[in-house]
């Protein structure tokens, strides 16, 4: 699908008796329909599709209100409005019309510029964005025709004209890997750079390394004695974390866990720390890191890097010996938190370590990182019997060119050693967050947790409706799933047929996780307490978790009147890691497409991701790029969809295509532009 035709004509609506037909009656007929008594006015964020239609979620409400074209008046996605319900009803749902725009989600968006007979047009490079933005020659900005730009929006109050555009930035012809990676980041409000006053704080801390180093050994736990090492990703340049391990005398083994201390130098209110706030999280592209802190303090002066002496936040467990013999569960003696100083002897990588854990590789510490590793295996299984939820989930890489042109793709090796650094970092999260809930009293604590709550009960039953129509006894307790019920079936369904849809489905009724000052446990994991503390230099939370631990370690309190502020900090950094997120598996796509589009005509070995009314979404099994088989492809048949056992099934032949099946697929055509895939089946192979 073109952009033109997935967003509504704006050159022809700049007069009002241009207005497409369609867009006229749904407007005048939303009017008519609002005027019918209905005069109840309801509150939430709008979510736009690229056809022109929204759903707004009211909180008061179990569904959603759906919103047709040409009801939207000024709206776009994301953005607070107030809406006035109908009485009718589309696909289940309430319709309704928007009132008021509330709040605005975004004023500055990235689009491509086109011209349009006299007239210069933004087309927005987010798909759910139904309209495209007029550009008034005087506020180009010498950006020319087929230029990424980035542009802020002027008042907007008549949805019969397009919104005017002013251009910021021009960011570079479209189409090149450069342009295509900073608008990315630009479209979410992402900027590489960093303020000239950050830098220079960061690069007069950076000059102070050796006094900060001085002055903190007469007050902390010197533990640079210790053997110590890192275990991180081949091309990281950051290392928050290190492992300790050694024999005490009575036999018991201790394993630090040591993680970068950098709310030492990084202090509260000064322009490092808002802009870590600011930032929220680093953000890893498929080129590139954009860091939540300067280079000289993330990769050099709070980094764990080999052979420099380090300020440390650490948990130190001591573990009964005895817990490294038989299949018996880990049994921890003592648990101490530390301010420290410590040594990285050595900079391992994952295969590094697991070569040497194997044997393949001569290296050092073999017997530290074999304790390492038993230890781990047996927590993992105690912490699955207590109920984490494990999904194999694989992470895509890409080998590009010179000038950024994916050759190739691979999903990302998984080595042991992945799941040893895991395990002790959760212990770590969970030590930290229990301390504070065994130290501090109910009515004075303040924390900030990582929880995950149940899921949904819609989801739930969606879930068991499709488990029991695949033969599977789902025990269903007080209206949701155990953590234990979901190991078991996603245990009975390995090696079946059926695997990858049990495991889509599963992974698609999960809620998502967030940061959040109520501690209601995390869900996947199985704990009742969890934190975030062992990435503060890629995680603002994290920055937050060390704070408040450092005061509660002084016996301090955070005064009531300061808490306000701690819920803004939770939300806000739940919505910097969606934001990450979306840049992230955006700058994914992005490539995924690319690489598809060199190979139009080929056919590929996929599975069933999605199943809908309107096709079944295939993903290859290397790239894991996702195309849409339209039903009209089906042509040997009538499908019908039958939403509870997501699956389409023929009606006079009776062949079905559901969710986790294995297909062979041809790609037909790709729009790299909107990271769209159109496929079709390969069948009788």
């Amino acid at each position: 699908m073109g952009k033109d035709s997935r967003r509504r004509d704006s050159s022809a609506i700049l007069n009002t008796n241009n207005m497409p037909k369609k867009q006229h009656d749904n407007r005048h007929r939303g009017k008519r329909k609002s005027q019918s008594g209905h005069a109840q006015k309801l509150q939430g964020i709008l979510q736009t599709s690229s056809r022109g239609t929204g759903t707004v979620m009211i909180e008061s409400a179990k569904d959603p209100i759906f919103i047709e074209d040409g009801n939207l008046r000024t709206a776009l996605h994301g953005d607070m409005v107030s809406v006035r319900p109908f009485g009718a009803k589309r696909k289940g749902l309430k319709t309704g019309e928007v009132i008021e725009v509330l709040t605005r989600a975004k004023t500055t968006f990235v689009g491509t510029l086109e011209k349009r007979g006299e007239h210069i047009f933004a087309a927005p490079q987010e798909t759910r964005l139904h309209i495209d933005f007029i550009i008034p020659e005087k506020f180009l900005n010498n950006a020319k025709v087929g230029e990424k730009v980035l542009l802020e929006m002027q008042t907007w109050d008549d949805p019969r004209t397009p919104p005017e555009g002013h251009i910021l930035k021009v960011i570079g012809k479209a189409g090149e890997h450069e342009t295509e990676m900073t608008a990315i980041l630009l479209d979410r409000g992402i900027h590489s750079g960093f303020p000239t006053d950050v830098a220079r704080q960061a690069t007069a801390l950076q000059k102070k390394a050796s006094s900060f180093l001085k002055d903190a050994l007469a007050t902390r736990s010197d533990m640079r004695d210790v053997p110590t090492f890192t275990i991180d990703p081949e091309d990281a340049k950051d290392f928050d974390d290190a492992l300790s391990v050694r024999t005490l005398e009575d036999g018991s083994i201790e394993i630090g866990v040591h993680i970068a201390d950098v709310t030492h130098y990084v202090e509260e209110a000064t322009p490092l720390d808002k802009e870590a706030h600011r930032r929220g999280t680093s953000i890893y592209m498929v080129d590139r890191t954009i860091p939540m802190l300067p280079e000289v303090l993330s990769n050099d002066l709070c980094s764990l890097n080999p052979n420099e002496d380090k300020l440390t936040f650490s948990v130190v467990f001591t573990i009964d010996g005895s817990s490294l013999k038989g299949r018996n569960t880990v049994r921890i003696l003592d648990e101490q938190i530390r301010e420290t100083v410590t040594h990285s002897d050595h900079r391992f990588t994952y295969k590094g370590a697991q070569d040497v854990l194997d044997g393949t590789s001569k290296g050092p510490f073999q017997e530290e990182l074999e304790i390492l590793h038993n230890l781990a295996v047996k927590m993992r299984a105690a912490n699955k019997k207590q109920g984490a939820i494990s999904f194999d989930q694989e992470e895509v890489r890409f080998e590009l060119d010179a000038h950024g042109t994916p050759q190739s793709v691979y999903t990302k090796p998984h080595y042991e050693t992945m799941s040893l650094i895991e395990q002790f970092m959760l212990a770590a999260n969970r030590a930290v967050s229990e301390y504070v809930k065994e130290h501090v009293g109910d009515d004075e604590r303040l924390f900030l947790y990582r929880v995950h709550d149940y899921p949904n009960p819609d989801r739930v039953i969606e879930l068991v409706e499709l488990l029991r129509s695949l033969g599977y006894t789902p025990r269903v307790e007080r209206g949701t799933l155990s953590a234990q019920e979901l190991n078991r079936i996603l245990a009975e369904a390995h090696g079946t047929p059926e695997e990858n849809m049990v495991q889509t489905a599963t992974v698609r009724s999960m809620a998502k996780a967030i940061y959040s000052l109520q501690n209601i446990g995390h869900y996947g994991l199985g704990f009742r307490d969890y934190t975030h503390f062992t990435s503060p230099i890629r995680r603002y939370p994290d920055m937050i978790v060390h704070r408040l631990l450092k005061h509660y370690l002084l016996g301090h309190r955070i005064p009531r009147h300061q808490w306000k502020s701690f819920q803004s900090l939770s939300d806000e950094a739940s919505l910097a890691e969606r934001t990450a997120l979306e840049a992230e598996r955006a700058s994914i796509r992005y490539k995924q497409a690319e690489y598809m589009q060199a190979r139009v005509g080929q056919e590929f070995d996929g599975v069933i991701t999605g199943v809908t009314d309107w096709g079944i979404f295939v993903q290859d099994k290397v790239s894991h790029a996702e195309g849409l088989v339209r039903v009209r492809e089906l042509s040997d048949d009538y499908y019908l969809f039958e939403k509870s056992k997501m699956r389409l099934r023929g009606t006079r032949k009776g062949k079905i295509y559901r969710l986790g099946d294995d297909v062979r697929f041809r790609i037909n055509s790709v729009n790299v532009d909107a990271r769209q895939i159109d496929c079709s089946l390969v069948v009788g192979r």
